[in-house]
């Protein structure tokens, strides 16, 4: 079966719908995997052998800022590959963001450690961790787009959210991966991977990664242009440089789009990334912490991915229902809240505990959502994959390149408390709702304009 865009463009040859569906879900699941597989890694392994040995508070700030180094080339990569989506078609361009991606991590799998190589290890891994940075630079605005682009009428939001859906999907693969590699690989010592995972064990979800791109490069060379693209081609108005077409004409919108992500960036990596290691350190460590084991901790964080995904889909019939706007404030305006919450909460036990990894999983989903349908609905087709993505990893500098190395310095600044990380995560959540008052309904916007 096949439809028209949500402007009724009859008559043009469109991709079906579950293989919109598919490929905007399938592509994104690869990329967060990916990422995920990484910043996992970060707080797990790479402390232990990418950097040398003497201070692990040191190692594990060292392992962060070349996590956040990714975030930098993120829009590099958005302009790199919005230019090629906006000039030359989506399509072409999602399948050179997924092969760079993919390549990328599968070449950390095989990198030596600092033991064998000294620095030129972390070297390789920074120019790997950049390559993977400028792919997902290009992958998520393109994969939204797929999304949005083909939606039935009134369902863009809906059919946003599936691009969405790929990042708790991603983080279930990667960690659940990790999680079977350690119980095969068992350590005695809570605190530290076994020598046998140190040594190889960690490098099979890097590896893996292959496999599940090439099953993604399949289901992307079958979709067809966007009915929008092909309007705007037929139409003479693809721009020479859409960066400078973009910058412009869309200045207002692209600064907004930016802060309208600030929040959720920032949410994103405190609860996937900070939270992984504040919830391991003992109370005995350099900086303490909740205490757990690695895999009690990683299965409580999967429950609550769990309902990151179950929200960020609840959050697409919502964002049609009362407007992307409205329901982003209202969800912001929790997302405050529940950043001043951060000390009762965890402080109340493991019930406390499960209950702030769901509560923040699901404010996650909430506002992750209708970002999918949003920021493509700032702007024009012909400048769209340009200037959503580098909205969307502009934000990325702002939030999550920063967000857990700010985490861990306010967490020590702190005495081992998290109440600084919580008044932060307000902060910037602050800002988010500044810029959404700011901002207009972007609902009922022609996409094939």
């Amino acid at each position: 079966m096949s439809f028209t865009s949500a402007a009724g463009h009859s008559g043009a040859v469109a991709n079906p719908r579950s293989r919109v569906i598919l490929a905007s879900l399938i592509g994104t699941t690869i990329e967060f995997y990916d990422f995920y597989v990484y910043a996992t890694a970060a707080v797990l392994v790479f402390p232990h052998l990418f950097f040398p040995p003497g201070n692990d508070t040191t190692a594990l700030l060292a392992s962060f800022a070349i996590f956040g180094a990714a975030m930098v080339a993120r829009p590099l990569g958005a302009i790199f590959f919005g230019h090629l989506g906006d000039k030359r078609g989506r399509k072409v361009t999602l399948v050179g963001a997924l092969l760079t991606m993919g390549i990328a991590t599968f070449l950390i799998g095989l990198l030596p450690t600092f033991h064998q190589a000294g620095w030129f290890a972390p070297a390789l891994l920074v120019v790997m961790r950049l390559a993977q940075g400028f792919a997902l630079g290009g992958e998520w605005s393109g994969a939204a787009l797929v999304a949005t682009e083909n939606a039935p009428p009134g369902k863009r939001a809906i059919y946003g959210t599936f691009p969405q859906l790929g990042a708790p999907l991603g983080f279930i693969l990667a960690n659940g991966l990790f999680l079977i590699i350690a119980a095969v690989l068992p350590s005695d010592d809570p605190t530290r991977p076994s020598d046998a995972f140190l040594e190889w064990g960690w490098r099979i979800p890097f590896l893996f990664s292959f496999v599940m791109v090439a099953v993604g490069l399949w289901v992307r060379l079958h979709l067809v242009e966007s009915t929008a693209f092909k309007k705007t081609v037929t139409d003479g108005k693809v721009h020479k440089l859409p960066l400078a077409s973009v910058f412009r004409t869309h200045f207002r919108q692209l600064v907004l789009g930016t802060f309208y992500m600030l929040a959720t960036y920032v949410l994103f990596y405190l609860m996937t990334t900070f939270s992984l290691s504040y919830g391991r350190a003992g109370t005995a460590a350099a900086l303490p912490g909740l205490g757990y084991d690695y895999t009690t901790f990683v299965l409580m964080m999967i429950i609550g991915v769990v309902f990151f995904g179950i929200f960020t889909l609840l959050s697409g019939p919502w964002a049609e229902r009362w407007g992307r706007r409205r329901t982003l404030i209202v969800v912001t305006l929790a997302i405050i809240v529940f950043g001043l919450s951060w000390v009762p909460m965890l402080g109340a036990g493991p019930v406390g505990v499960m209950a702030w990894l769901i509560l923040g999983f699901s404010l996650m989903g909430m506002t992750f959502g209708p970002m999918g349908a949003l920021l493509p609905e700032l702007f024009p087709a012909n400048v769209r994959y340009t200037g959503s993505g580098i909205a969307y990893n502009v934000s990325s500098i702002l939030g999550a390149a920063v967000a857990p190395f700010i985490a861990i310095a306010l967490w020590a600044w702190g005495g081992g408390s998290p109440f600084w990380v919580g008044i932060y995560l307000s902060a910037m959540a602050g800002l988010t709702l500044i810029a959404l008052l700011l901002g207009t309904e972007t609902r009922d916007v022609d996409i094939e304009a």
